[in-house]
């Protein structure tokens, strides 16, 4: 119940903002360079009226745009950097109540009937990646890496019909797949129940989605600084068990890769 009720406190948060175009568009001329910081500010707005654009870095109008790629492509990186923050905060978030639950899969965890590893065993939610075997998230990671290089990688037709980077007029957030192609799933709608939605709820969607990643990315690092350091998050104190570990090395006493 102490962990329900911080998650309901963390959620009635407010949320930060950044930068919001739904999609960048690949002309380069500065009209629709305004247009799309026009965008920006716009979907700004529409993420939280209160805060409205914020941007006290200036970032998005960065002089000759970051690596000198212009405004549009900064606006792209931007947006895609927010988006897949915010995706992996919401799985991360959701990840940790799931195992602060004590809730594993229903089946063992190796091929030899080995077991998944216990909550009240290893004592907090970081040390249950720890007590994983180095396969494990070698799996896990190598997984990641291929669906991050499809969507990234641009070489010069291959294949011909990819859609656009996000920094070249693709649309942030947008993964990358075609029929036929190397990757055809459609991660966000693989099964096409939502071929139908009309743009204007698609755009509310959208808009939840920024503020759902923004608030996801403070509740995860709520709880794992508490866990490293107690206190340090006042409302998670006594709720969030200590962590002996650290988040930032994956691999912590356990890299040895395949040839070791």
């Amino acid at each position: 119940m102490k962990l329900t009720a911080a998650i309901i406190t963390l959620f009635c948060a407010a949320s930060v903002h950044g930068f919001a175009p739904s999609s960048v568009p690949s002309s380069k001329s500065s009209r629709l360079e305004a247009e799309s910081f026009d965008d920006l500010q716009s979907i700004a707005n529409k993420a939280n009226p209160v805060v409205g654009y914020y941007d006290p870095m200036n970032l998005a109008t960065f002089e000759g745009g970051f690596w000198d790629q212009g405004q549009e492509a900064t606006i792209g990186w931007l947006r895609q950097s927010e988006i897949k923050h915010g995706r992996v905060a919401m799985a991360a978030f959701v990840g940790y109540i799931i195992h602060a639950q004590g809730i594993t899969w229903p089946f063992p965890m190796q091929m030899d009937g080995a077991a998944w590893p216990k909550l009240a065993s290893v004592g907090s939610v970081p040390a249950l990646w720890d007590a994983l075997p180095e396969v494990s998230k070698w799996q896990i990671i190598i997984a990641i890496g291929a669906l991050e290089f499809w969507d990234e990688y641009q070489f010069e037709g291959i294949p011909e019909d990819k859609e656009p980077h996000y920094m070249r007029g693709g649309q942030p957030g947008k993964f990358a797949n075609k029929k036929n192609s190397i990757f055809p799933l459609n991660l966000y709608d693989p099964f096409g129940f939502n071929k139908g939605m009309s743009d204007e709820k698609r755009e509310k969607r959208l808009v939840m989605e920024i503020n759902n990643g923004r608030l996801a990315m403070i509740g995860i690092f709520g709880f794992l600084a508490e866990g490293a350091v107690p206190g340090s998050v006042p409302l998670l104190k006594g709720i969030i068990p200590h962590y002996d570990g650290n988040v930032m090395i994956p691999f912590e006493g356990d890299f040895t890769g395949y040839w070791g």
